[in-house]
């Protein structure tokens, strides 16, 4: 009996000493959501060339910083592809004023959709995926011009002299991205990523649902962007 105890135990310690030193996953495993702030480079050439013909200042072509969140699960049943969604949104402004008003341009990018990604598998003990994002963009600029201050009292009176005129579109956007995810942590992960959003369709309308024409095809959400992230959950790569 002694025997049979000693063998039995020399093997469980073999058997948990060959499982510790290999790795329990394949394929990369699981998954996770987090916050990812990201730089997009915007093409403000139409609303500047704009300004420049009213000698108004420009928008810095230095692009708009955004917020959002994404998340991530590897399928399982393919090895190596993981499934996801993912929004954001920013805005930048510009401020400016002549001998008369005051005005403000707000100049807003946004959207969100699915996310398909593939994970090299000759890369190991972190992520690098290559992938895209398919769903709709936004891009919005609301314009503000104020002549006078105001009141209740006299808030039709004043409208006339103070006026919003916003601009807006919504177009189906496909980006392809590249994201690598390095895991500081088993339930920790970071993320550095980078993409394009191609915008395709849809009509440009003013204030409530109004058409407007004649606008430039280069004013869309277009844009080259740089990610970041830190994402929670489980990571096995």
């Amino acid at each position: 009996m002694k025997k049979i105890f000693v063998f039995g135990y020399v093997f469980l310690l073999t058997v948990t000493s060959s499982a510790q030193s290999q790795k329990f996953f394949d394929a990369p495993f699981g998954g996770g959501g987090g916050f990812t702030p990201a730089f997009y480079f915007a093409n403000f050439d139409a609303i500047n060339s704009k300004l420049a013909t009213s000698s108004f200042p420009e928008f810095s072509q230095k692009g708009i910083f955004t917020t959002g969140g994404g998340g991530y699960i590897y399928v399982g049943f393919i090895k190596y592809l993981r499934i996801g969604g993912m929004g954001f949104g920013g805005m930048v402004s510009n401020n400016f004023s002549d001998a008369v008003n005051s005005y403000q341009i707000d100049y807003s990018v946004g959207g969100g959709g699915l996310t398909i990604e593939y994970t090299m598998p000759f890369i190991k003990d972190f992520g690098v995926s290559l992938g895209a994002i398919i769903g709709r963009s936004s891009l919005t600029m609301e314009i503000f011009q104020n002549q006078s201050s105001y009141s209740w009292n006299d808030l039709f009176s004043t409208a006339s002299q103070n006026n919003l005129l916003k601009l807006s579109r919504s177009s189906w956007m496909l980006s392809p991205t590249l994201n690598i995810d390095y895991p500081i942590y088993r339930f920790i992960s970071l993320r550095i990523g980078t993409g394009y959003h191609f915008t395709f369709s849809g009509d440009w309308k003013a204030n409530n649902d109004q058409t407007i024409s004649g606008v430039p095809e280069n004013l869309n959400s277009n844009s080259f962007f740089i990610q970041l992230g830190i994402f929670g959950g489980f990571f096995s790569f």
